[in-house]
Order: structure tokens, then sequence, then C-alpha cells
């Protein structure tokens, strides 16, 4: 392995609630409403596949762009609610200290990647970093990896991605790339099994398991 591609939502920062609390609230102000169960099933899929399925079975008034756009300011707006995953940063300067390549892979938008990255002091570690906006096809598509891959100017197969979604997983993997599924309490029920292993916290993980 010469590089660790992580997901963002779910793996850096524990930002899954608020995500559901802010697209919940948005779908039910313009006539939509669905469970939290069923809003699980969008976990690490891109705005844009999300809002044109609640547009479609809703018919909500707003162009699915203006609904991206005001869930982006709103999600911006309380940046400051969201923390960082337990015990990944010393799992990051593990990595960082051995020489890997660290890239992030995000179905989030840019602005979102950049004002993380920011507050957390993460441009230092991570050399690259991909939003859903810079890619044709979401997860579980492939594209995305593929991409930070090709930028990192190493082969999928010396890759390995870090996902706590069933989306995330089935992409890596598809990519002919190892998978850790991370399962995040607060990511809803989400099928890990393809993962080449699964976690609770990055304390279970040494530099071994990652050779």
């Amino acid at each position: 392995m010469k590089a660790v591609i992580f997901d963002m939502d779910g793996v850096i920062i524990d930002s899954e609630p608020l995500h559901t609390k802010l697209e919940l609230e948005l779908l039910e102000e313009f006539g939509g409403k669905i469970s939290k169960k069923e809003h699980d099933d969008f976990t690490g899929t891109t705005d844009y596949y999300m809002w044109s399925t609640f547009k479609d079975r809703f018919n909500l008034e707003p162009s699915v762009e203006e609904l991206i756009e005001i869930k982006k300011d709103r999600f911006i707006q309380n940046i400051h609610e969201v923390k960082l995953v337990d015990n990944f940063y010393e799992f990051m300067l593990k990595l960082y200290n051995e020489k890997y390549l660290l890239a992030l892979a995000s179905s989030n938008n840019r602005k979102s990647i950049n004002l993380v990255m920011d507050k957390f002091n993460l441009k230092k570690y991570i050399e690259y970093s991909i939003s859903g906006e810079e890619v044709v096809k979401g997860k579980p598509n492939p594209e995305i990896f593929l991409k930070a891959a090709e930028k990192l100017d190493v082969k999928p197969q010396e890759c390995l991605v870090v996902e706590d979604s069933s989306a995330g997983v089935i992409a890596a993997k598809s990519a002919g790339m190892k998978c850790i599924g991370f399962k995040n309490p607060n990511s809803g029920n989400q099928d890990l099994s393809k993962a080449d292993i699964i976690i609770e916290d990055f304390n279970e993980l040494n530099l071994d398991d990652i050779k």
C-alpha cells in the first residue's frame, strides 16, 4: 500500500447527524417527508442524486441546484457543531509519519471540504482532495477513487480506502482497492460486508493492518 484515501463525512468528521437534521428539515419545508431510516439509504451518495430523487418523488418546487445551495449554506453556517471522529487525527498522523500518501474523496461539496480542511488543519497532511462536484458519477461508481489514485500517481491496487457507507465501500472495491469499513453508529445501518475489514474505532488499526 502506498496511499490511503479517506471519505470525509462519518470518517474524518462526525457530521452525519447534522446532514440528516438539515436535509430532513429542508425537505419538510417544501412539502416532502421521509423517515430517518429512508434517509440512511442516501448516505455516501452525492447531493445531486439525493435531491433529484426527492424532487421527483415529492414534486418539490425549487430546482435541484437551489435545494443543494440552501443545504450547503446551512451546513456551512453550522460547521462549528462538527467535531473530528474520535482517534482519526492520531491515526492520520501515524500514516503521514510513515510516508503514506493521503487523500480525501468525499461526496460533499468543495466549499464544505475546504472549510473542514482549514478548521482541522488537515491540508498539511492530506495531499489531495476531491469532491462530489468534481466527478460525473458519484458513489457507488468508482470514479472518485480512481481520480484520486490518478492524482496521487499510484495504481488502484496500491490504495486503501476508509469508508463508512455501503455506497462508498462498493465504490472502493469496484475501483480495485482495499477497503476498511468504518462502522459509525451515526451513519445509520450501513452494509459494510464487502469491506476487507470492519472497525468501530481507529484505535483498532495498526500499521501492520495497512501494509
